[in-house]
């Protein structure tokens, strides 16, 4: 015969504090004959007890609702208990119910019909056994009974608790940050492995460390005061920067209190959030661009039309005969001026969106006469920078204000990798007929490895929090549009930064037109008239949209150049449409003072060639020459 403990059969369920099932074996399910619903994980206990009632499990009920009400008060106030019922098919069971440390309880159903068969077997000879004995024999039955489910209540608990650790564990481990534990000692209880993530070449194993020395005595002094606030009861989350900056970290505080109240210990959560910060950093930037764009965009048109006016009377003074040469300086400096204050508006109406190509014909010596003129007064004294021309004679055909911009933010990475005195060096040249070709290079420490591998990436950046990570990104941008490409490397030196652009040779004359002059500012229109005739155009001159439709009937029209907004409330796209639909489709010039984000601008510069103001004679000329 088998003994009485192997002949046990258990089923077993444990329920949360909040009475929901959180977890059962399949003996649970067949010894009561459970729907799956009811062994679903968080399956309340209310229903089940209610679907073993109404299934005759505790025999006949007179009041169920009362019946579930009561069991449901008994499980809220849960206390160890263990009882042996027959069940309504006639079958015992034992009940034995634990309570959970962390809340609920683990009860453990034994199947005793066996056993207590053997009582019975027992009892039916007693004549022939002692009283004493018969006593002492079912004393000890039942003891073991509730001995081996006392053990199988234990021994689950213990499963489940030990897993539940272990999922704790997995989880902390798992998670991008260090989590650890403080004593009011200072000594480190608890760690996760990523402290070193947090803090590089700092130790993996910090328990029984102190913070001082797990963290290094520069990323103590400067948690020291926080985890004082923790250790006298006050929460804080706070940033700090490591070393150079290289590195901004985020760290919580929360204190642990005991059963008294009073603070024994502390948590501590800490994670790198540089990637995070730099973020932030471009966003705020971001946003003082927009602001200042917004800002720009209500006066950019009318201060735009004064600037032009004022190249034109520039021009104008410029043709004087036996014009002082101090006065031709002066009336050179006041353009030079005015060509400057137009690029602050264009730029300021840039920032806030991704700028378009506008290729026009430009010399390279120009644009390296201002890209000197700009970036020589950024640069310390002891920093040279030479611009070498070694065989782009001609014009060509790019986008002139992008190239500057690529050439300025070389020139700055240059600067700010050079420790001391040192030389800058800034070469255009022609690749067979395929490429133009900007080289710049530096005397400084070179890229690293980490860099040239990606130093193209946007936010990448070595400048810890002083950089955006865009001035590369911004030059690849303008290489990828541009139909060209990128390369960093190292030079003997330093770093060298090359960029390729289709060659383009722009056209180096002109062929003189009839040109269709739309501007409704006559001294505007006097300014660009008188440009326009220096470059050997006839000009027709038109003020409103009525008047330009009417001249646009005159023979041998070679171009139309019109302001985008006409004082009439046509626009400049609009009344080339009309003159298209009647029968004049030449070659046509946009030009405005809005900024590039209105969009009556982006618009227009779908369609057409659009000319900024305020421009130069030469800005004139070379749109004229890379418009067919």
């Amino acid at each position: 015969m088998r003994s009485g403990l192997n002949l046990i059969q258990q089923a077993l369920s444990i329920y949360d504090s909040n009475l929901h099932l959180t977890v059962s074996n399949r003996r649970f399910q067949e010894m009561f004959n459970l729907p799956d619903w009811c062994v679903a994980n968080g399956a309340p206990f209310d229903r089940t007890i209610r679907y073993l009632a109404e299934n005759g499990e505790y025999g006949d009920v007179d009041d169920l609702d009362e019946f579930v009400r009561q069991r449901i008060e008994q499980a809220l106030a849960f206390e160890p208990h263990y009882v042996e019922r027959q069940r309504s098919n006639g079958r015992w069971i034992s009940i034995e119910g634990s309570p959970l440390r962390q809340g609920g309880w683990v009860t453990v159903y034994t199947d005793i019909t066996d056993i207590k068969h053997h009582e019975e077997l027992l009892r039916s000879h007693s004549a022939k056994l002692s009283d004493q004995l018969l006593r002492r024999s079912e004393q000890l039955t039942q003891t073991n009974r509730e001995l081996a489910a006392t053990i199988s209540a234990l021994e689950e608990a213990k499963r489940q608790l030990t897993e539940s650790e272990e999922r704790t564990r997995m989880t902390t481990e798992m998670t991008p940050a260090h989590i650890a534990h403080l004593g009011r000692d200072e000594v480190y209880t608890y760690s996760n492995r990523r402290l070193r993530e947090v803090i590089s070449d700092r130790p993996i194993d910090i328990l029984g460390l102190t913070a001082k020395q797990a963290l290094g005595s520069e990323a103590y002094a400067k948690i020291k005061p926080y985890l004082d606030r923790a250790f006298n009861g006050e929460s804080s989350v706070f940033e700090f920067d490591m070393g150079d900056g290289a590195r901004r970290i985020r760290v919580a505080f929360t204190p642990e209190e005991g059963p008294d109240g009073a603070v024994i210990g502390a948590y501590v959560l800490s994670m790198d959030i540089t990637a995070e910060a730099q973020a932030r950093a471009v966003l705020m930037q971001t946003r003082k661009r927009e602001l200042a764009a917004q800002l720009a965009s209500g006066l950019a048109h009318d201060f735009s039309n004064l600037l032009t006016i004022i190249m034109g009377l520039q021009s104008q003074i410029e043709r004087i005969p036996d014009l002082p040469d101090a006065a031709r300086k002066a009336v050179q400096t006041t353009k030079a001026a005015a060509l400057r204050g137009g690029d602050l508006l264009d730029r300021l109406s840039d920032v806030s969106a991704r700028r378009d190509l506008a290729m026009s014909a430009a010399q390279i010596d120009t644009v390296f006469d201002t890209v000197r003129a700009l970036a020589e007064p950024t640069l310390p004294a002891q920093i040279t920078l030479t611009l070498i021309n070694q065989d782009v004679d001609q014009p060509v055909i790019l986008d002139q204000g992008f190239l500057q911009d690529a050439m300025i933010n070389m020139i700055l990475n240059a600067r700010d990798a050079i420790d001391g005195a040192g030389e800058i060096t800034l070469t255009a040249r022609k690749r067979g007929n395929t490429w133009l070709e900007i080289q710049a290079t530096d005397t400084g420490s070179g890229f690293s490895a980490e860099a040239l591998e990606c130093a193209l990436d946007p936010f990448f950046t070595t400048k810890a929090r002083d950089g955006s990570g865009l001035g590369l990104t911004m030059i690849y941008d303008f290489a990828q549009l541009s139909g060209g490409r990128v390369r960093i490397a190292n030079g003997k030196t330093g770093a060298r930064v090359t960029i390729q652009l289709p060659l383009q040779i722009a056209r180096t004359t002109a062929k003189p037109g009839l040109v269709l002059l739309v501007e409704d500012l006559p001294d505007i229109r006097e300014a660009v008239r008188n440009m326009l005739r220096d470059l050997g155009h006839t000009v027709l001159e038109a003020d409103n949209s009525t008047e330009a439709l009417a001249l646009s009937q005159v023979q041998g029209i070679t171009h139309v150049l019109s302001d985008i907004m006409l004082n009439d409330g046509t626009t400049g796209p609009e009344l080339i449409t009309r003159m298209r639909e009647n029968g004049l489709d030449v070659p046509t010039i946009l030009m405005t003072g809005l900024p590039r984000t209105d969009p009556v601008r982006k618009q227009a510069e779908s369609r057409f060639r659009v000319l900024s103001k305020p421009f130069s004679p030469g800005q004139l000329a070379a749109i004229f020459e890379a418009t067919p």
